[in-house]
């Protein structure tokens, strides 16, 4: 494996430091004991680049989300596919 330059061993460190400081500000909103229910939006709207983050997070796992539901199908009994498959009409004719 090569080993990094210097300009990507300065974005990583940039990466790991931007992710603390997000890791932090929603660690401080859920220990805030003033807090009763967890308000995601508000987590995503309030700190600074994590609905940024969350959305490239999501992308990246859509191959890994989209075999889980394949291979849950064949767990799945007729009557469950069905309903499936009319939920995917159903939004296929709503878009």
């Amino acid at each position: 494996m090569p080993k990094k330059s210097e300009v990507e061993k300065e974005q990583s460190f940039a990466d790991i430091n931007e992710l603390n400081r997000m890791l932090a500000a929603v660690l401080t909103y859920l220990s805030d004991d003033a807090i009763e229910e967890i308000d995601i939006e508000y987590l995503l709207d309030h700190t600074d680049g994590l609905r940024e983050w969350w959305e490239h997070y999501r992308e990246q796992n859509r191959k890994q989300i989209e075999e889980e539901i394949t291979q849950s199908l064949e767990e799945l009994s007729l009557e469950e596919l069905e309903r499936l498959r009319q939920q995917i009409k159903e939004k296929k004719s709503s878009s």
